[in-house]
């Protein structure tokens, strides 16, 4: 997990896992629509698990 990464991850959440899938970009960014909070979130775990 790079820095860059969670930087984007805070600032718009489904941009940080664009290279993750559409899957994971369309859970995070429904979740960013539903709140911030929860976008972020999902995306740091998203970010945080090994590939």
């Amino acid at each position: 997990m790079s820095l860059l990464r969670v930087i984007l991850a805070i600032i718009f959440p489904p941009l940080a896992i664009i290279d993750y899938g559409c899957g994971s970009v369309l859970i995070v960014f429904l979740l960013t629509l539903a709140g911030w909070v929860p976008g972020v979130i999902a995306a740091l775990i998203i970010l945080n698990r090994q590939r």
